[in-house]
């Protein structure tokens, strides 16, 4: 068997959100950072956020509401 072909393994590596909450798992890497963990995701805490801050969804009705054909009417 091949000596040091694997990387340095870290029992106690931290991560950090960034919601602020900090915990240990095993890992490759010393420290991760990340921008989600189970104590801010949505399916976990059960609460929902919506993140419309552009309004893109009003942007994508009215767009679509152009698109729609119009109905002309035939007039003789």
């Amino acid at each position: 068997m091949k000596v040091d072909t694997h990387p340095k393994y870290f029992e106690k590596a931290k991560v950090t959100c960034a919601c602020g909450a900090v915990f240990h798992l095993g890992s490759t890497k010393e420290d991760m950072h990340v921008e989600i963990c189970s104590q801010c995701h949505p399916f976990y805490t059960g609460n929902e956020k919506v993140i419309d801050s552009a309004g893109m969804v009003d942007k994508f009705r009215s767009r679509a509401a152009k698109a729609t054909p119009k109905k002309t009417s035939k007039g003789k």
